[in-house]
């Protein structure tokens, strides 16, 4: 059973900051786009960041110049660097692995990113 590990969430100052990893293992993801998704209280799951295969990166607008996403295949991994942080980033942080090539999609558990003084 393929499973995405996340780690790095925690509690942050505002203005601080957090490096998110998530992990997958049994397979390599090449072919994959690798994103990150965030759910704050009582509202939607939303986009963040995502970078393609070919490492095309996307961000949403609240995130822009703060928040970088990057990939390394060799470890199956996704990162997601985040500086200058704001209480209404406060969210569970959700890694995603997609492939249409495939038709495979997969999710992490999630991990708490907390931003208060």
């Amino acid at each position: 059973q393929l499973q995405l590990v996340e780690s790095g969430g925690g509690l942050v100052q505002p203005g601080g900051s957090l490096r998110l990893s998530c992990t997958a293992s049994g397979s390599t993801f090449n072919r994959y786009t690798m994103g990150w998704y965030r759910q704050a209280p009582g509202k939607q799951r939303e986009l963040v960041a995502d970078i393609t295969s070919v490492a095309k990166t996307n961000y949403s607008d609240s995130v822009k110049g703060r928040f970088t996403i990057s990939r390394d295949n060799a470890k199956s991994t996704v990162y997601l660097q985040m500086n200058s942080l704001k209480p209404d980033d406060t969210a569970v942080y959700y890694c995603r692995f997609s492939s249409t090539y495939y038709g495979r999609d997969y999710w992490g558990q999630g991990t708490q990113v907390t931003v208060s003084s």
